[in-house]
């Protein structure tokens, strides 16, 4: 099963991505984290990187060709920060017909602006295990303020968690996204989910999605 995630900002992607691999033992993959660690041997793509320059779609797709063929990705994946345009679902399109990959579905978690903002302003990470957590919404906080559950590591809140730099990125992500949720629409694969609710009802509308398309 194949689940491509949409969803700007503050959205709740991080928390749901890691309730599904727990519940469904689905891998979580982000191209982003798979170009970083290609970049650690690979002096082109780190300068590229390290520059903000765009990453060729050949080599972001063979990279992800490799990693879906590995035997994890047979109980399904979740991926996340891909695609980013209607050119690279095309080829997305194509390179899963290619692997034989079936029982596809696009969630599109939507919130709006406000709420965003709000969850953007307590949101603090893990700098160790990268789980995401919320200062100000009991659903996600941590049960010891400004330590990890997990790993116990001291949480930080990232440079670009600000309201200014957020709303710029919000915007941005709506106007350059809205081709893709149309493209995915006219598909019939993409659902919407009000991801503006608690994490454990946003939880309950995925599953009954991915139920509905399993059967």
């Amino acid at each position: 099963m194949s689940i491509i995630l949409i969803a700007p900002p503050a959205a709740g992607k991080g928390t749901q991505s890691d309730l599904l691999v727990k519940e469904y033992g689905f891998v979580h993959i982000s191209t982003g984290d798979i170009l970083r660690e290609v970049a650690l041997k690979n002096d082109d793509i780190r300068e590229k990187l390290n520059s903000g320059s765009l990453i060729d779609d050949d080599i972001v797709f063979g990279l992800l060709l490799d990693r879906l063929k590995r035997d994890d990705c047979k109980k399904g994946f979740i991926l996340d920060g891909f695609p980013r345009t209607v050119n690279q679902a095309m080829k997305y399109d194509s390179l899963i017909n290619e692997l034989g990959i079936t029982c596809n579905v696009v969630l599109f978690l939507d919130v709006d602006k406000d709420t965003a903002i709000k969850r953007i302003s307590g949101r603090v990470v893990c700098p160790n295990c990268e789980r995401v957590y919320n200062e100000f919404l009991d659903d996600v906080k941590p049960k010891v303020l400004g330590i990890c559950d997990d790993c116990g590591a001291v949480l930080v809140k990232r440079s670009d968690d600000n309201v200014e730099t957020f709303a710029k990125r919000y915007d941005d992500y709506y106007k350059n996204t809205f081709p893709l949720i149309d493209y995915y629409l006219n598909k019939g694969i993409l659902y919407r989910v009000d991801s503006g609710k608690d994490k454990d009802y946003v939880l309950k509308v995925i599953e009954s999605v991915i139920g509905d398309v399993r059967d």
